[in-house]
């Protein structure tokens, strides 16, 4: 059996591929090294889920234009077909989206694990935050209850 894989922590600065890159990117195509760190920060950061489904979004634009433009019949029928296509590619899409994020980091070259792992220790430092909150906002009500009580 194999260990999951440590959540990698990398040392390069954050590289923001072109919006060329980005679209080569969003249809499958791999990144440069240069923008490795930025693909386990986009599988990685709080709005990964949205940043997937924008992803699925514009892989859907080719085949939702091609219904659009050559299928005969009324434009209402071809725009239902397609809103159809699209509930049903963005329905796969989130089912798998968790597989298909790791095929991404495994493209940039971290192993397999690794965005699930990065998730999971910002989740972590996050609920250790929320979780001091709530002591000191505890702590805050306690105070004001004994100051109302003249404790």
């Amino acid at each position: 059996m194999t260990r999951p894989a440590e959540a990698p922590v990398p040392a390069e600065p954050v590289v923001r591929p072109d919006p060329v890159r980005w679209l080569l990117y969003a249809f499958g195509a791999g990144l440069p090294t240069r923008h490795r760190s930025w693909v386990l920060h986009d599988v990685t950061t709080r709005t990964w889920v949205l940043r997937h489904a924008a992803r699925t979004l514009v892989q859907l634009t080719v085949p939702v234009a091609l219904i659009v433009a050559f299928v005969p019949g009324p434009l209402g029928l071809r725009l239902g077909m397609s809103l159809i296509g699209v509930i049903l590619g963005m329905a796969f899409s989130l089912a798998y989206m968790t597989e298909t994020v790791e095929n991404r980091v495994g493209k940039a070259g971290y192993p397999v694990g690794s965005a699930q792992a990065g998730r999971d220790r910002a989740s972590a430092v996050r609920e250790v935050g929320a979780a001091q909150r709530r002591r000191d906002a505890a702590a805050e009500r306690a105070a004001r209850y004994r100051a109302r009580q003249g404790r």
